[in-house]
């Protein structure tokens, strides 16, 4: 029996993208297509998503969704449907998705994504006519509220079951009390066992309260969150719940991150023609303005935030430099962080080189031409980069926490001897951790042919979508028959 799924996100690549979430999104559908599942995709209409559709076909109109005239477009999204909601009011504006061109939250985001989980529950409760899902898949908090809506569904209508993705438990939609009359819900939701969280509505903490199923993105972030340190709050309700939690690994879709067929790489290669990857290595020199060498260059692509450890890895820039290492960042984020790697870059002319912003062509330059790429995360409920730098032969140096852990095998003295080794994990992030683990990348790379084995048996590894979406067919299908 083939399930029909729809999967509501506030971004889905290639149509809308700020981070990993749209990467995973676009991914889901083809995923689990081979699991007889089918995947409808629904995402808000931002002006380039609706200019993208076209004279899309509306399949419905709400004359006050949330307060405001809306509608649904029907298209497609890499050959799989997809509909748009369509509310000029909520989402036919300038700026980042999330925020104004100042780079404040829109102040109108409690509504923006609350018409979007409801839009979601009125398509999984039938309530579209024409349209029915057997499971409504909300991620992160802009759909967290699909799962209530559902739970709160009118009687006499079908309600879909309900799955919500955590891919970071640190955003989590909270917002002031006062928004509560505005959404449509019942006032008794406002208690400890409902929506309420720390005196306002947490649309995050609700989703995990009235979802079938909570999942997050690997198997050792599900268990992080249930401590102080990595649930932010929110560890009460994930022991609370904790049958119904699970972690699932992301995957990259091969179609987009191939070295053997990426048209951003000026040399393109596969694991039998590692040194074609010398054409591209030369190439992130030129544009990052390094000294040309056979030294090891390292990359960073990232969000420049304190989760991300960004600021250690600052305090390490010299250091790294000193072992003879390069530096080629590409990433924006905390204005501190993004001053203290320009003052590295002009600390080190060639040997330190800073993109500030995000360049998704330079991205996939990076991993197939740097030869190792940093990720000292405080914590990474799964990480994408890592899985990049894997397909590409760019070894990740990770700290050991959630994805990281789970997707890097070490280059300890049994793993090398074994020949599994796919990378360099250290623990806990700090100057003299992180120091220590580039040391050791530099030491690898001096044996070149075994660095080469790291990098072959990394780019050998299964880190595509087929595991995980086997894993959500089957999540999927155990709802359904409970």
């Amino acid at each position: 029996m083939t399930i029909r799924v729809l999967s509501v996100a506030s971004e889905a690549y290639p149509l809308v993208k700020t981070g990993g979430l749209a990467d995973v999104v676009g991914a889901l559908p083809a995923a689990l297509a081979a699991h007889d599942v089918e995947t409808t995709t629904l995402i808000p209409g931002y002006p380039g998503v609706t200019a993208t559709l076209g004279k899309a076909r509306a399949v419905h109109r709400w004359p006050a969704l949330l307060g405001t005239p809306a509608r649904l477009l029907s298209g497609e999204i890499e050959g799989h449907p997809l509909l748009v909601l369509d509310a000029p009011e909520l989402f036919a504006r300038d700026g980042n998705i999330y925020a104004d061109p100042g780079g404040k939250d829109w102040h109108d985001n409690w509504r923006r994504f609350a018409a979007l989980a409801r839009a979601a529950a009125d398509l999984g409760s039938g309530a579209v006519k024409g349209r029915s899902y057997d499971v409504v898949h909300a991620h992160d908090w802009q759909a967290a509220l699909a799962p209530v809506y559902l739970r709160h569904a009118p009687a006499g209508e079908r309600a879909a079951r309900s799955v919500i993705t955590i891919h970071n438990i640190a955003f989590q939609g909270w917002f002031d009390a006062g928004v509560l009359p505005w959404l449509g819900l019942p006032d008794d939701l406002f208690t400890l066992d409902g929506i309420e969280f720390f005196g306002g509505v947490g649309y995050l903490k609700g989703g995990m309260q009235f979802a079938d199923a909570i999942t997050t993105v690997s198997p050792s972030y599900a268990q992080e969150i249930l401590s102080p340190e990595f649930g932010m709050g929110l560890e009460g309700l994930v022991a609370a719940r904790r049958d119904r939690v699970s972690g699932i690994v992301n995957g990259i879709d091969p179609a987009i991150w191939n070295p053997a067929t990426d048209t951003a790489l000026p040399a393109r290669y596969t694991d039998r023609t590692l040194g074609k990857r010398a054409a591209n290595k030369r190439a992130v020199e030129a544009r990052f303005g390094l000294e040309p060498g056979d030294g090891p260059i390292f990359t960073v692509v990232s969000r420049l935030t304190w989760q991300k450890g960004m600021d250690v890895l600052g305090e390490c820039v010299d250091d790294l430099v000193a072992m003879g290492g390069r530096l080629a960042l590409l990433g924006s984020g905390d204005p501190a962080l993004e001053e203290a790697f320009r003052l590295a870059a002009d600390r080190h002319p060639g040997r330190v080189g800073v993109m500030v912003g995000y360049d998704e062509p330079v991205s996939h330059l990076l991993q197939g031409g740097a030869d190792a790429i940093l990720i000292p995360s405080r914590f990474e409920p799964c990480g994408l980069t890592q899985l990049y730098g894997l397909a590409y032969g760019c070894v990740p140096v990770v700290a050991r926490t959630g994805g990281l852990a789970d997707t890097i095998i070490d280059a300890n003295e049994a793993a090398l001897a074994a020949g599994v080794a796919t990378g360099i994990q250290f623990t806990g992030v700090s100057r003299d951790t992180l120091t220590a683990a580039i040391a050791r990348a530099v030491r690898l790379y001096a044996d070149r042919a075994t660095w080469a084995t790291i990098q072959k048996r990394g780019m050998r590894s299964d880190f595509s979508w087929d595991r995980s979406g086997l894993r959500y067919a089957q999540l999927y299908r155990g709802l359904l028959d409970t």
